[in-house]
């Protein structure tokens, strides 16, 4: 995938999330009859302005990331005498702090539109069919059997594997035992097992599936190579097009699912290797090269792809939602309110030290799975706005001194005290604030870079 191709997406996501966060504080500022003087959607140089007949200046500026609303205020400029009413220092607290909240408040609405129109679209998902158990997890422990079907998590009835993901990374750094309600695989009665977690989920790998030992249903992929890149550690090492993977270390392989498990988990490592070359078996001895993914982790790679082959789910694995616009909506608000209080959790974990400061993500991650959406189609590429909608409001709500939420929180002291914290105690608390978000900004880069 290009960087432009990132850029690009991440620039359709981001912009409409900025423009709605400062459309929140432009829309309120002009009702309670604040003077606005200046809507920007960047920073730095104007590349397109003008201005409306109340003389507010629009305009893009050459930074796309972030943006803001200037209204006249004292404190930051000279403000003409007939616009002192219409000041933003001169309006009474409630007002002040409407504006404020407004932006991020604005952001969570928005993403309730959008799982609105998500959820009204009808979808066809898989049933929470167990595909496979990973050996020596706590699945396999547990006795949780290829073909159970998943009723319900920590007594949470769940209907689908997105469904299972959320209640999986709920329990995130956490340790002690997880409840799963299971219907048998060979038909009867529900049965309730508890798998043991021991700090789920703290460290670098960030699949909850993998980490618990159980896997979704996938339709088996015939295990032939139809792509040996000339570069890579495959094509350097004897594998050819065409190849069939007949087992490795001595194991049947059965599908292409088990060969990639197999390489991705030992990197530099060797593996003996069988391969079906026409006739003939090929006894191969591969060192897969170790290479970072998305999160980080080294795993293992050979620069190899399977052949095209068509694949559909049986109709046994498959189930079709459809949803009325009522009955969307309030899963809208449901959904929007689970990933309300799981950031929010996520946050307190982080800061206790249950869940490693790694997991934190920054622009260059968030282009990344821009592109990676985008080319999914619109309804997935809608599905991360919505989720970064939520996450934009949670933390412009947090009560740091240069976020909304620590503005918030000065207009509070102002109302219970009835006068302002002083100059300098506000000066403190902008460069705390300043710290900390620069602090935050860094440690995401420095992850975004380290996974590259």
């Amino acid at each position: 995938m290009s960087v432009f191709y990132m850029v690009l997406a991440a620039l359709i996501v981001l912009g409409p999330l900025i423009a709605i966060h400062e459309f929140g504080h432009f829309w309120v500022a002009r009702r309670v009859g604040v003077k606005v003087l200046t809507f920007s959607i960047g920073f730095g140089p104007a590349l397109l302005k003008w201005k409306d007949r109340r003389g507010t200046q629009y305009q893009l500026a050459a930074i796309p990331l972030g943006g803001f609303v200037r209204m006249a205020d004292e404190r930051e400029g000279e403000v003409a005498p007939e616009d002192l009413p219409r000041s933003f220092n001169r309006q009474p607290v409630w007002a002040r702090m409407a504006i404020v909240a407004a932006g991020p408040l604005i952001n969570l609405v928005f993403a309730v539109f959008l799982y609105w129109i998500i959820f009204m679209q009808g979808t066809e998902t898989l049933r929470p069919i167990i595909g496979r158990v990973l050996p020596q997890t706590p699945a396999a422990v547990a006795g949780i059997e290829e073909g159970d079907e998943i009723l319900a998590i920590d007594g949470k009835p769940v209907a689908d594997w997105e469904s299972i993901n959320y209640a999986l990374i709920d329990r995130m750094g956490e340790s002690g035992e997880l409840s799963i309600r299971l219907l048998p695989a060979g038909g009867g009665e529900a049965r309730e097992l508890s798998l043991t977690l021991n700090n789920f989920l703290s460290g670098r790998e960030i699949d909850p599936f993998r980490e618990v030992g159980f896997k979704p249903y996938q339709p088996p992929i015939d295990p032939v190579i139809g792509e040996v890149l000339k570069e890579g550690a495959g094509a350097r090492q004897g594998l050819k097009e065409g190849d069939r993977i007949v087992s490795v270390d001595g194991r049947p392989v059965k599908s292409w699912q088990d060969f990639v498990e197999a390489v991705r988990a030992q990197p530099e490592q060797l593996l003996e290797v069988q391969v079906q070359r026409g006739a003939q078996v090929v006894a191969l001895r591969l060192i897969p090269s170790g290479e970072k993914d998305d999160q980080g982790i080294v795993r293992g790679k050979l620069g190899i792809g399977v052949r095209e082959q068509s694949i559909e789910y049986p109709a046994a694995y498959r189930q079709s939602v459809e949803h009325g616009p009522v009955e969307s909506l309030g899963m809208a608000v449901q959904k929007t309110g689970t990933l309300i209080v799981f950031t929010l959790e996520s946050m307190a974990k982080m800061v206790q030290g249950l869940i490693s400061v790694n997991n934190l993500s920054g622009p260059i991650t968030i282009a990344k799975v821009a592109g990676q959406t985008a080319a999914m189609g619109w309804m997935a590429l809608l599905g991360f706005m919505a989720l970064l909608s939520v996450s934009l409001g949670v933390l412009n709500l947090l009560p740091i001194p240069v976020l909304d939420g620590g503005h918030l929180v000065y207009h509070a002291i102002e109302g219970v005290m009835g006068k302002p914290l002083s100059e300098r105690v506000q000066m403190l608390g902008l460069r705390v604030g300043i710290f900390m978000l620069m602090s935050l900004m860094l440690l995401a880069i420095f992850n975004d870079l380290s996974r590259l």
